[in-house]
């Protein structure tokens, strides 16, 4: 259920009505909101009674909620969420491109992918300290080494940093050091994951699992932002499916069922959808016709000798050129 109230209704009426949720067993979840505030009411095991709220002073209205995720719904919040990660912003029209090496390799790697993406329109730097790999022989990461890399590159760029968290025991290793945490699709359901990354200050990464329904998927997102983090972006980066072409296939499509459904800003990983690099360039463009919230791109200034999905980064001059081309598409779709 969501309370809304009256356009300029008193600090004291709002408490009020939190108040009187809390005093039948609820939640209460204020949520700030254009010109007027709504209380989300959660954790009611059956339907509630909204007469109990209707006559309190400054309640407008009391509606339903019918979804099961009630935070990450558009039923709770009608205006788009809007994440801002330094110079980024996430939900409000613009499209922040996230680019960077699959994994964290050497200082010397990230500094010069870092300068090269910079330089082209990036305003976030990707690089995964610790990876989760299919198979155990394969590199894992640098782990603390490359959280420390990835310090260096926000000195030096000035560009904020992304990186994945694998489990709660690093999880405040991770959050001290990056400015945006990724949830990889392994982990779209581990929970207690979810719950950790609920309780922190730094904005999350949601990436949907590898055979995720929407509702699956924006539910893990409830988990985080019942835990009060509302900070939360989605990112789509392909599902597994028969096709044999690609590494997986990119559900462009859930994009507007996103924005349907949800507040929260979706964003597209074309790298990890594609697994070659020559699907790479299309499908960002075609992130970017989509009018998407962002782009996250693999780039490495050496993919040959890449540690890690070396097969599907573009070199530093192809994502120069997908920039201007995604500039171009974006500059199309806005015009009136």
């Amino acid at each position: 259920m969501l309370i809304v109230m009256k356009k300029g209704a008193t600090e004291n009426q709002i408490q009020a009505a939190v108040a009187a949720v809390k005093k039948r067993g609820y939640t209460a979840r204020p949520i700030p909101g254009g010109d007027r505030v709504s209380i989300g009411v959660l954790h009611n095991k059956g339907s509630v009674d909204a007469a109990h709220f209707l006559g309190l002073d400054g309640v407008k209205e009391v509606i339903p909620v019918t979804k099961p995720y009630k935070l990450v719904s558009r039923e709770f919040k009608q205006e788009n969420t809007q994440v801002k990660i330094g110079e980024a912003v996430f939900g409000n029209g613009t499209m922040p491109v996230i680019a960077g090496p699959c994994a964290v390799e050497s200082q010397k790697q990230v500094l010069a992918i870092a300068k090269a993406v910079k330089a082209a329109g990036a305003k976030i730097f990707r690089g995964g300290a610790f990876k989760p790999r299919t198979s155990p022989y394969s590199f894992q990461g640098l782990g603390k080494k490359g959280l420390e890399y990835l310090t260096r590159v926000r000195e030096e760029t000035g560009l904020c940093v992304v990186t994945e968290v694998m489990d709660v025991d690093t999880f405040d290793m991770v959050e001290e050091s990056a400015d945006l945490i990724q949830i990889g699709t392994r982990n779209m359901q581990n929970f207690s994951l979810l719950r950790r990354a609920g309780m922190s200050k730094k904005p999350v990464i949601l990436k949907r699992g590898m055979s995720a329904m929407l509702q699956e998927w924006l539910m893990a997102a409830e988990y985080i932002m019942e835990g009060g983090n509302v900070n939360v972006i989605l990112c789509e980066r392909g599902v597994r499916t028969f096709v044999r072409h690609s590494r997986n296939t990119l559900d462009l499509s859930v994009v507007p069922a996103v924005k349907k459904e949800s507040h929260l800003p979706v964003i597209v990983d074309p790298s990890h959808a594609a697994g070659v690099r020559d699907q790479v360039f299309s499908l960002a463009c075609a992130s970017a016709a989509l009018g998407v919230d962002g782009i996250m791109v693999e780039v490495h200034d050496h993919p040959e000798e890449a540690l890690s999905d070396g097969a599907q980064s573009l070199y530093p001059g192809q994502f120069a050129d997908l920039m201007e081309k995604m500039a171009a598409i974006r500059t199309i779709i806005e015009a009136p």
